[in-house]
Order: structure tokens, then C-alpha cells, then sequence
């Protein structure tokens, strides 16, 4: 193998871009952590999946054995660390927090420690994290919020690829003389066009809400760039992550979006939404929480009080992807501990080879299968491992049946892209069969898939 140099061009794409949502700095130890990421590559480590799996739980559940999960986009399993948090946070902390009985107090600090942790590896501002019960949620709020803070006249943008969690609210405003503007996807490709979101931005232009990656179509988009452009235009970027989350934590600071949303049970955790938001947007939205907590920033778009043990829990997230790098990178030269986005960064690209190891095969299959539509890019690249498709002449549902009397679990339906379907001229309530892994599944589960599917189609 050849030498692997320190060059620019070598570890540049490692590197955070920021911290905060503010102007980035300069990671701390970064020529270690690069290092310690080449020296990886050159021994062309892998992820290791016993590794991997022995932090789960579900693989080694008794009532699981034999089954086959193949729909981790609605739900991915739980790792063991937030199994563990939750179980503590309810035998020993189940009280109200903050306040100054010891118990209170404990529940409380593991509360805060999940905020910080996570924006950590988010690369945001403790401050800047929010909780909230869904995503659906979230967005609805902020959709209130926007209600008071916009004029009548002013436009948003929305995708048809988007979940309905990042269409439907927005689209509620035109009832409050907000104009509504539709970034459609190509009806043959399913994928959007950025020449035809720089067609919809003009002056009046205040907020465009689109996804990191379709639910469906599995394409992964250059939020970056996406961003830079709707800023440009002065307006907002409001980002759906929650079918990207899962496959490597992303760096908001970098993105530069304005709202960020995600899902962690999509990501190995609780049932939680998580909604990054900028500061100086949060100080010029109105309060949505009760008003005598508009002054505190983590309040005002938390109108109900949170799940105290679900937030304690998303320790047990970083607990995991702090397990993960320990696991697979050694540390700075002298010892020191690299910054969690730093971290994040190097995590990310382990799982999402493995992904795309097994995302191949499958992709190459279904191509050569007659009667089978495929959604979105044929090829691995920028592509999650989320793939939706129909088959001439069958129902999705019948064909879920037939893989799960198998013991194989897959999706099926719209998944709440509704709109989506119908601009691909697919039956809103047949849908499309969806298969979805992360990086923790095995080629042997995927090559049970493939021939699961070979003898029902």
C-alpha cells in the first residue's frame, strides 16, 4: 500500500469545520487524530462488527434469534448503553430533577450531561440543543413560531421528497398568507434539482426546509452548498436529518443550516427528537414555551415538559460512539483526548463503508430484477442504505408478508412521503417495499435478504 502522507489534501476532509454555530477554530490535536485515522487506513481496518454487535442487546435476545432487521429507517435497535441509562435513570433517579435532594439532583445533572455531550458531537452550542418527543413535534413548533414571526406574502419553500414532518407544517402557513412554494423532484430520477431551487428563490424568499437525505430515494445531499445558496438569498435553512443521522453523526457547524432535525431512535437511542437550532435565530423567534421561561434559551421551543429518563438515556448514544472510536482509533501522540466532532468525523466514514459494502450487492440485484422499479441512484455513491421500490404486478404489502413469514422485517407503504409518491405517480396508499440496514447488519443477513427476495418476486 502506498505511503499515506500529512498533506493537505490527505487529512483536510477529516477535519471539522467549525465549532459552534459560530466562526470555527482550530481543532485541538488534530495532526494526532489524523494519524491515528491514516494509520487505521493503512492497515485497512474495518469496522468491527463483533465488536459491534456484542453493544446490542437485540442480537442477543433470545425472542430475536432468527430474525432478519431490514426496516432500521423507522426504527433502528437500541445499543445496550442507552439500555443501561434508562434502567438506572428509573431505579435510581426516577424523581422530579433539579431540585436539592440528592436524587433530584443526580437525575438532573444526567440531564444536562446528555445536552452537552451531544452538542458536542453535533458540533453546535450546549445551548443550541433542544428535546423534544418527535421531530413531527419539533417542526410543528417552530411552524407556530413562524406563524408570528413571518408576514403575509412572504414565501417558503418546501421539497415533495421531504417526510411530511418537514412539508405538512410549513404548508399550513399559506392559511396565514404565507406563499408556499413546491421544489419538486424529477418524476424519472426522484432526485431534486438544486437549478430548480435557485429558479425559486427571489426576495420575498424567508425560509426553504428540505431533507439531508430521502426517506425513500436514500440520496444524500450537499447541505453545505444547498445552504450557502438559500443564505444567500436571505433566507433560512431548515434541515431534515433523521434519515441521515443514523449513518454517522453529522457536523451542523459545518453544514451551516439554521434548524437541524433528527431522530435518535433512528439512531441507536430513545425515543427522542432532536432539533439544533441556531442561536440568533432562537433570540428572534418568539417564545413558544411557557412565558415565564422565554428568557432561558433551552425552554422556548420546549412548550411541555421533556422525558426526563429518555434525555437522561442519550448519554448511552455517546456512550456508544465514544465506545466505537475507542474501540477503532488510537489517541494523539501525547495523549491527548480529541474533540467529540472530531471523533464523529472519523466514526462516520467506518460505518458507512460497511454500509455501502453491503449497500452494492443489493442495489446490483434488484437492477437486474425485471418487473422491479427502483427509487433513486443505482449506485452506492452519496446513497443511504435505504432502498424503496415496486414491483410490477405486486402489492408491497403482500410482498412484506411473504419476507416475514421468513423472518425477515422490512417496510412498506408511503413512510409518510406521501407527496413523494404521488409526484412518482406510485399509489400514496400501496406505496413502495423499503429496505433499510445500518452498519451493524452482517453481509450474511443481507445475503438472506437477497435470496428472500429472489424467491418472492
Amino acid at each position: 500500500m502506498a505511503q499515506a502522507s500529512l498533506s493537505t489534501s490527505s487529512w483536510s476532509h477529516l477535519l471539522p469545520g467549525g465549532y459552534g454555530l459560530g466562526k470555527p477554530k482550530p481543532p485541538r490535536c488534530f495532526e494526532g487524530v489524523v494519524r491515528a485515522v491514516i494509520e487505521k487506513r493503512k492497515s485497512m481496518t474495518k469496522l468491527d462488527l463483533t465488536y459491534i454487535r456484542s453493544q446490542f442487546p437485540a442480537f442477543s435476545e433470545p425472542s430475536l434469534q432468527g430474525f432478519a432487521h431490514f426496516e432500521n429507517a423507522g426504527g433502528s435497535y437500541a445499543c445496550g448503553q442507552v439500555v443501561e441509562r434508562l434502567q438506572r435513570y428509573y431505579r435510581e433517579t426516577k424523581v422530579q430533577p433539579y431540585y436539592g435532594f440528592e436524587p433530584s439532583r443526580r437525575a438532573g445533572r444526567q440531564m444536562d450531561q446528555a445536552r452537552t455531550r451531544l452538542a458536542a458531537w453535533l458540533n453546535v452550542a450546549t445551548d443550541e440543543v433542544h428535546f423534544g418527543p418527535s421531530t413531527s413535534q419539533n417542526t410543528y413548533v417552530v411552524a407556530q413560531a413562524l406563524r408570528q414571526h413571518l408576514r403575509p406574502g412572504d414565501e417558503i419553500i418546501v421539497t415533495n421528497q421531504d417526510h411530511e414532518a418537514n412539508i405538512g407544517v410549513w404548508r399550513r402557513l399559506e392559511a396565514d398568507g404565507m406563499v408556499i412554494r413546491e421544489w419538486r423532484v424529477n418524476p424519472h430520477s426522484a432526485e431534486l434539482n438544486v437549478d430548480d431551487l435557485e429558479n425559486l428563490l427571489n426576495e420575498r424568499t424567508r425560509v426553504v426546509a428540505f431533507t439531508h437525505c430521502s426517506n425513500i430515494v436514500g440520496s444524500m445531499h450537499p447541505v453545505a452548498a444547498w445552504t450557502e445558496m438559500i443564505h444567500a438569498a436571505g433566507a433560512i435553512a431548515i434541515v431534515d436529518g433523521v434519515s441521515y443521522a443514523g449513518h454517522g453523526l453529522p457536523d451542523v457547524a459545518a453544514l451551516g443550516v439554521d434548524i437541524y432535525l433528527l431522530s435518535l431512535y433512528k439512531v441507536y437511542g430513545p425515543h427522542l427528537g432532536i432539533m439544533a437550532m441556531r442561536s440568533e435565530l432562537n433570540e428572534e423567534l418568539p417564545n413558544q414555551g411557557h412565558f415565564f421561561n422565554a428568557d432561558h434559551v433551552t425552554d422556548r421551543f420546549t412548550p411541555a415538559g421533556p422525558d426526563h429518563a429518555q434525555i437522561a438515556a442519550v448519554n448511552g448514544v455517546i456512550d456508544y460512539f465514544e465506545a466505537v472510536y475507542a474501540h477503532h482509533f488510537t489517541h494523539c501522540p501525547d495523549n491527548t483526548e480529541p474533540a467529540p466532532a472530531q471523533k464523529a468525523r472519523a466514526v462516520a466514514p467506518l460505518f458507512r463503508h460497511a454500509e455501502r459494502a453491503n449497500l452494492a450487492p443489493l442495489l446490483d440485484f434488484l437492477v437486474q430484477r425485471d418487473g422491479v422499479r427502483l427509487i433513486g441512484k443505482v449506485t452506492t455513491e452519496n446513497r443511504a442504505p435505504t432502498v424503496a421500490f415496486t414491483v410490477k404486478n405486486r402489492q408491497p404489502g403482500d410482498i412484506a408478508a411473504e419476507l416475514a413469514a421468513q423472518g425477515i422485517g422490512i417496510g412498506n407503504g408511503n413512510c409518510y412521503a406521501w407527496r413523494l409518491m404521488q409526484a412518482l405517480d406510485i399509489p400514496p396508499e400501496q406505496g413502495v417495499v423499503r429496505l433499510s440496514f445500518v452498519h451493524y447488519t452482517r453481509y450474511d443477513e443481507l445475503s438472506r435478504l437477497i435470496e428472500g427476495l429472489d424467491r418472492t418476486l
